[in-house]
């Protein structure tokens, strides 16, 4: 484990914008806490990334805060990147894709990341794509897993209007869907309802899930009442955060 005072003086250095103490708190963490690249991914980006957007959320800090801490973090991740260690490569493929918020994209590559250090053929969209682009992408490439990460309330009927295409079509039978981070990490159950097939709360559980030769995919009963009160509750969690 991360001693917390790391972590304390990592998050302090983000919310400052200090990109160099970020750099220098890092490389104390792996020479004095003796943590590996995938446990620096895992114990410090992942979990002070999902704090830097509750505060935010909860207007503790401001939205230059968050930005910066956000881009600090996907550096920190670049660099780090081509020190992961790498498993054999197989023949499984995934596709990741993102809302555009910046910390949203940052969450999906971390996944990225760690989905190539398990082997598997990555393709990172991150965020800005219609449904169309992504369908079309998912029929040339045919992965075995799609990832969507950090929707937002508003982007939930995109979601699953691009679940529901697919799903009616079945031209991919076999490929997963998986939901993680956002609106989905904030209300429980919701990725079910909207007919996804897999939920993961952070990178590690995405690549074990998907990894999972026994796991059984999810065949929710949905309905529009229930979809809309799921949204409708994420959306008054939200407001009542940023009031």
């Amino acid at each position: 484990m991360i001693d917390e005072i790391f972590l304390q003086r990592y998050l302090e250095a983000l919310l400052a914008g200090d990109r160099r103490r970020c750099r220098e708190v890092i490389e104390d963490i792996l020479h004095h806490n003796s943590a590996s690249i995938t446990g620096v991914y895992s114990d410090v980006i992942w979990p002070i990334m999902v704090e830097i957007d509750m505060l935010y959320r909860a207007e503790r800090i401001t939205s230059a805060q968050e930005h910066l801490a956000s881009r600090i973090n996907r550096t920190i991740v670049d660099q780090l990147q081509n020190k992961l260690p790498r498993q054999p490569r197989t023949e499984r493929k995934v596709v990741i894709c993102s809302s555009l918020r910046e910390i949203s994209e940052l969450g999906s590559q971390i996944i990225a990341d760690m989905f190539e250090s398990a082997g598997w053929d990555v393709r990172f969209l991150g965020g800005g794509l219609s449904n169309d682009d992504i369908l079309s992408y998912v029929h040339q490439f045919c992965p075995e897993v799609l990832v969507i990460y950090g929707t937002e309330p508003a982007e939930t009927p995109q979601i699953r209007s691009i679940i529901d295409r697919i799903k009616e079509v079945n031209a991919y039978p076999d490929m997963r869907i998986m939901l993680s981070g956002g609106i989905f990490s904030r209300a429980e159950g919701l990725w079910e309802e909207i007919g996804a097939d897999l939920f993961a709360p952070n990178a590690i559980e995405a690549v074990q899930l998907a990894s999972d030769e026994n796991q059984t995919l999810c065949r929710p009963v949905r309905t529009i009442n229930q979809r809309k009160r799921k949204q409708l509750a994420a959306v008054a969690e939200d407001r009542e955060d940023e009031e």
